[in-house]
């Protein structure tokens, strides 16, 4: 656990790459490979579910560090992380003890999610008295779900080639489907031998990066192929050995969640691997993605919402055919065979090609990016036709150019403290708009103002609070703030009667008072068109 603590502590305490690469390099040479599993799995983004609820944990904390519940919330608030709270609070360990990562993981983190209450606080306790400063950090954030490092799957993999000598191409498809945090998987994932007997196991998708330039700088038009960018589930649809998986680009098995993509994916030819969005489709046009969500929310799929909300997936790329791996092939070459391939598959039309937008110059392409909303969709991608299918985010042979967002100007109603290194600055905001004379709260946002911005914000907000709601204060309605969001849909669960797709804020309208803020009529003249 020491060792993985430190690689932690190494991580967070810079932003540089090369110096989070690093850091994973020497952890990855030097751990045994039962530790690096678990290494990888947590650095990746897994983690055990909470196992320990949130007050039981703090409750015993108190006891253990003898401070009184008012001065451990203050402490809480101050300091924005339990985990981190506890740890600077607990006196020293008085048994201290180092073992190694996976028997603190698999003899004494997972088995507290069978105890019963008596037992999970003596186990917590004798956890308490072994670790110290960053072990015991990251063992608490490990039990209660919220362990969370600042590296990105590609840094992992990229320390994973240089600690192993594998290509990072190798290494980011090994690591994708249903990796499993055991020693042989690990010595599989850095071995030489890059054969892989899951037939299950999807490729690393390939991300495009934003146009924020005029298409013209992009060179001739007839070297990019333009499509719609659709707003649904980016996914992977596998078919091999007589079996049908369908992965997320989260790398989650969501087959099952989508019954006719499978029925229809069983109609496919072994080794093929389709790239496309999940997306509710009916009538030859896309629907809404908050009809989407409604079949996402629900544990049971009853005929009811499988008829109300039928799915496609509109298939962008062809990675695999006849068990081939064709990701090095042009893209106009995957396109001819995906075409083919799908013509050829009775599949009733659940597996539809990206309708490939016709224009020859780029004002043809200007003006479908501006019927893009007409159709439904977010805007366009352009992709080289010579260009590979990659892995990760690149630049250069994909961009998506999606339309202009939605804007209103909102008014600051709600303020809370964020977590992290913002846990002292109030930082996450709730802003409304009019309806009538009353201020109705519609959106939420936390990103988009500058860190002078935030500390400027944070000032006011302690000068004008008006209530306090636990963390949550009320404040003086005066700041104005554009606001910027992807998308507008009804919403019954939402005082405001409407819910918006990735809230942000564009900036500070300091020149406008609150009474010209928007109207709850403006955003939802916004939703009708």
């Amino acid at each position: 656990m020491r060792a993985f603590a430190r690689l932690y502590a190494e991580l967070d305490e810079t932003t540089r790459t090369n110096e989070k690469v690093d850091a994973m390099v020497r952890y990855f040479s030097s751990a045994p490979p039962a530790d690096a599993a678990w290494a990888v799995h947590f650095l990746s983004g897994g983690r055990p579910k909470r196992l320990i609820p949130v007050r039981r944990l703090a409750a015993w904390a108190m006891e253990a560090s003898g401070v009184p519940d008012w001065l451990f919330e203050e402490c809480y608030h101050a300091v924005g992380d339990l985990g981190e709270t506890i740890a600077l609070l607990l006196p020293p360990a008085t048994r201290p003890a180092d073992l190694p990562l996976h028997r603190w993981v698999e003899e004494r983190i997972l088995p507290l999610a069978g105890e019963d209450e008596a037992a999970q606080r003596v186990e917590v306790m004798r956890a308490w008295s072994e670790l110290d400063g960053a072990d015991r950090y990251v063992w608490s954030k490990l039990i209660t779900g919220g362990f969370r490092v600042g590296v990105s799957q590609s840094l992992v993999v990229r320390a994973l080639s240089r600690a192993s000598g594998v290509e990072e191409a190798v290494v980011a498809h090994r690591l994708m489907g249903a990796w499993e945090p055991r020693p042989e998987v690990f010595e599989r994932l850095v071995g030489a031998d890059a054969g892989d007997a899951d037939v299950s196991r999807p490729y690393p998708f390939f991300l495009a990066y934003a146009l924020e330039e005029d298409p013209d700088t992009l060179g001739d038009p007839a070297e990019w192929q333009a499509e719609w960018k659709w707003d649904g589930i980016r996914a992977q649809l596998v078919r091999r050995a007589g079996q049908s998986f369908l992965w997320s680009r989260g790398e989650e098995l969501v087959t099952e969640r989508f019954p006719e993509l499978a029925e229809a994916a069983a109609l496919l030819p072994d080794g093929t691997v389709l790239d496309g969005e999940i997306m509710p489709w009916n009538d030859g046009s896309p629907l809404p993605f908050a009809q989407l969500q409604r079949r996402i929310g629900r544990k049971k799929l009853g005929p009811k919402i499988l008829a109300e909300v039928p799915v496609v997936l509109v298939t962008y790329d062809l990675l695999e055919i006849g068990g081939e791996d064709v990701r090095e092939r042009p893209l106009s070459w995957r396109r001819e065979r995906l075409e083919a391939l799908l013509a050829a598959t009775p599949a009733a039309g659940r597996l539809l090609p990206s309708p490939v937008v016709d224009a020859a110059e780029w004002d043809g392409v200007r003006a479908a990016h501006g019927r893009a909303r007409e159709m439904g969709a977010e805007g366009l991608m352009l992709k080289r036709r010579d260009a590979a299918y990659g892995t990760g985010r690149r630049r250069g042979p994909w961009w998506k150019w999606k339309v202009s967002p939605y804007t209103a100007d909102a008014v600051m109603v709600y303020a809370q403290a964020g977590h992290g290194r913002r846990a002292s600055l109030y930082t996450d905001y709730t802003f409304a708009v009019w309806s009538g004379d009353e201020l109705v709260p519609f959106a939420k946002a936390y990103s988009g103002l500058t860190d002078a911005e935030i500390r400027k914000v944070d000032a006011w907000i302690r000068r004008n609070t008006l209530e306090k709601f636990g963390p949550v204060r009320s404040v003086r309605p005066e700041l104005v703030f554009e606001l910027a969001f992807e998308g507008i849909q009804p919403s019954p669960r939402h005082r405001s009667g409407v819910a918006v797709r990735f809230p942000r804020i564009l900036r500070w309208r300091t020149d406008k008072p609150a009474a010209e803020a928007d109207t709850l009529e403006t955003i939802r003249a916004m939703m009708e068109g």
